[in-house]
């Protein structure tokens, strides 16, 4: 989308770091010095260690145990890069594990993102890196997508908000590399897959989440290992020069995807790449010889290198000055803070009552509870997600069960049964009060592809012997709770209907298990939104082929495919239950008619908690309009805003939205334009029109296009 300095989203966000000009000038003496180096070593500088058998072995055995170097000039005062990894932790040391960025997702909240981006920050700055390579924002374009929990959800104004947030935190420490660009939504293929697609849905779609990340201030992006039609992510120029560096303005250095993103070192160069990572590879020898052939202009060699000690002065300047020392890794504040992300992060898909009661499911009641039933073979796992790149060693985690046993302490017994008997589960639910099933994924299901483990999803439902055990306990006691654990949206068709309720807990990090109790018993108020719609059935997505060699992306996928087929999900994007319940009233326009060239949709909406609990209420702004081509989404999210009520509060929130939200890219001319004409806009708490206020605004035609 074109550039947009403040949305509904983030009104309280700083101008974006990366545009003060003086921060990224190298001092003359520097910048002369850098250019006089000998061409071997300036090469040097575009990869990261030498390539050996040893270094391979622990790519694959001990990935990222200390970080990965780059770029180093001591005789110049350049430290160089040291990379980890993440992003749901600091893949260094015993880090604090967090929920995966999915979950962080269904909070809905950049200021809590912000929040747990400074504490990733902190902690690799204080296991010895200077990069943190975790903020992945590529979309969700289906659920299958193995390491769909790495990212935040399936619509670009919602994971740009997410990714920008997180660029602010991380960057008050060190440097932050957002990542894949671009496209990169499947896993077994993706060193192979030639993603087609036309400009339109790529600038409208799949870019504008990653142009909000450089906004932030990111001062680093890595390239994908996938095609765009026909060339590869980390040569292509288009991508990496024509619109990263030369139409946004992106001042910082790209880097490479790990081993394979580089497969020509001359032509990724001259395409934009400045840093192959981790090893030299492709940018050794070949680059030098051409260079010396004159193949490759000394100039481009020169400017990586600048982009790259500029990024490494730029940030030594903003971070804050007192480094956090080894107490900070895994300390009480970031378990604390991974607590509270769980808690906030969960999403309540179902509570309703159970067959022999009077009152929803949830929340447990401890005083009515003997006995307490906690069935699942994942009940008592350290389940924390993928066992991939993406993977943080913490020093604990807390189970659901060891979660809940903490909770009941005294006040009721809490018995186990991992389920594999259904006899055995069906007597022990049978017996109980009530019953917590704890089934879904883990790393063996989805993640990333390592050939023994991880990879796309076979299937978007449970494994068959979990939906017969949601049915047999389901049968032998009508309290049942299904908490479900996995990266992605699942399908629940087959069992949803045999269960009162249903918690999303996704992968809920190190301290997962104390907030699923937390919730379960009524400490806390469910407030989770799903970041991406759960569907009815694998036929109601887009096409997915996992081992693709080419596959066409549009505009159309999740709630959108849904709405533009008039399809029912399950449950919708945005969609979450509470404990208490918060009316949103239709939203009032500031004026119904603004300009196309620079006007601003300013719109106000009341909330009302009208439950005996405090919540928090999610108010979600969706726009239809005129569209000539007719291949736009029925309804599109431009923005979103977390609102806290206490009990009986009334609160008028206010949410502003640039036009240039509302721009389509017209391919045809290379510009951006916003169509005059009659929007529709509506308000609510999901992005179903049922749950919906509207109104109508009028935007004026517009003479001048966007950038």
């Amino acid at each position: 989308m074109p550039r947009s300095r403040r949305d509904a989203h983030d009104d309280d966000a700083p101008p974006a770091p990366a545009e003060d000009a003086d921060a990224w000038t190298l001092p003359a003496p520097l910048r002369r010095a850098l250019r006089e180096l000998p061409l071997r070593e300036k090469i040097r500088m575009m990869s990261g260690e030498p390539l050996s058998l040893r270094v391979l072995i622990e790519l694959a055995t001990a990935y990222n145990t200390r970080p990965y170097t780059a770029g180093a000039l001591p005789s110049l005062g350049v430290e160089g890069v040291r990379f980890t990894d993440g992003p749901r932790g600091v893949v260094l040391g015993r880090a604090t594990c967090f929920p995966v960025a999915i979950a962080r997702g269904a909070t809905w909240d950049p200021a809590l993102e912000e929040r747990v981006g400074a504490a990733m920050g902190a902690e690799a700055r204080a296991l010895g890196a200077n990069l943190f390579a975790g903020i992945c924002v590529n979309l969700l374009r289906h659920p299958a997508w193995g390491r769909a929990q790495e990212t935040y959800g399936e619509d670009p104004v919602h994971v740009g908000a997410l990714g920008a947030a997180m660029v602010r935190g991380v960057q008050r420490h060190v440097m932050a590399c957002v990542k894949h660009f671009a496209c990169n939504s499947i896993e077994n293929a993706r060193f192979r897959v030639d993603v087609r697609i036309d400009e339109r849905a790529l600038r409208e779609l799949y870019l504008p989440h990653f142009r909000e990340c450089v906004e932030a201030g990111a001062v680093a992006i890595m390239s994908a290992y996938n095609k765009v039609n026909g060339q590869w992510c980390g040569h292509h120029k288009h991508l990496l020069t024509d619109i990263l560096k030369r139409e946004w303005g992106f001042r910082g250095f790209v880097l490479s995807d790990f081993l394979l993103g580089v497969r020509d070192g001359p032509e990724a160069v001259l395409g934009g790449l400045d840093l192959e990572m981790p090893l030299t590879i492709r940018c050794g020898a070949a680059l030098r010889r051409a260079a010396l052939r004159g193949r490759v202009p000394e100039a481009r060699i020169d400017d990586a290198i600048e982009r790259m000690v500029g990024a490494q002065r730029w940030i030594a300047a903003r971070r804050e000055p007192t480094p956090p020392d080894a107490r900070v890794v895994a300390c009480d504040e970031h378990r604390a803070l991974a607590r509270e992300v769980a808690r906030r992060s969960m999403v309540l898909l179902k509570n309703e009552r159970p067959r022999d009661g009077v009152a929803p499911m949830l929340p447990l009641e401890p005083e009515q509870l003997r006995r307490l039933a906690v069935i699942g073979r994942l009940a008592r796992a350290p389940n924390t997600g993928d066992i991939g790149s993406s993977m943080v060693r913490p020093p604990h985690v807390v189970t659901p069960l060891a979660g809940l046993e903490a909770a009941a302490a005294s006040a009721f017994a809490v018995e186990h049964d991992d389920g594999r008997r259904l006899e055995g589960a069906e007597a022990l639910a049978r017996a109980s009060d009530a019953v917590v099933l704890v089934v879904g994924l883990s790393h063996r299901d989805e993640g990333e592809n390592l050939l023994w483990t991880g990879g796309d999803r076979d299937a978007l439902t449970l494994r068959p012997g979990d939906e017969r055990l949601i049915r047999t306990v389901a049968a032998a006691n009508p309290r049942v709770a299904v908490v479900l654990i996995a990266g992605g949206p699942l399908i629940t068709e087959a069992w949803r209907g045999d269960v009162p309720a249903i918690l999303m807990a996704w992968y809920p990090g190190m301290e997962g298990g104390h907030a699923i109790a937390d919730l379960l018993l009524g400490r806390s108020c469910p407030s989770g939104k799903l970041p991406c719609v759960f569907p009815r059935a694998a036929d109601a997505l887009p096409t997915f082929n996992r081992r693709a060699r080419r596959i066409r992306y549009d505009l159309l996928h999740g709630q959108r495919l849904h709405d533009a087929r008039g399809d029912a999900p399950a449950f919708a994007l945005g969609y979450g239950l509470s404990y208490t319940r918060v009316r949103c009233g239709p939203p009032t326009l500031a004026a119904d008619t603004i300009s196309g060239e620079d006007g601003v949709l300013e719109l106000t909406v009341e909330l009302c908690n009208l439950g005996d609990r405090a919540g928090n209420e999610l108010v979600q702004v969706y726009v239809s309009g005129p569209d000539p081509e007719q291949a736009r989404a029925v309804r599109t999210l431009v923005a979103f805003r977390r609102v806290g009520l206490d009990v009986g509060e009334s609160r008028v929130e206010s949410l502003r939205v640039e036009v240039r939200r509302l721009a389509r890219y017209d391919a045809a001319r290379g510009r951006w334009r916003v169509a005059p004409g009659p929007y529709r806009v509506e308000v609510g708490t999901s992005s179903r029109a049922i749950d919906l206020g509207a109104a109508t605004l009028t935007i004026r035609a517009s003479t001048t296009p966007f950038t």
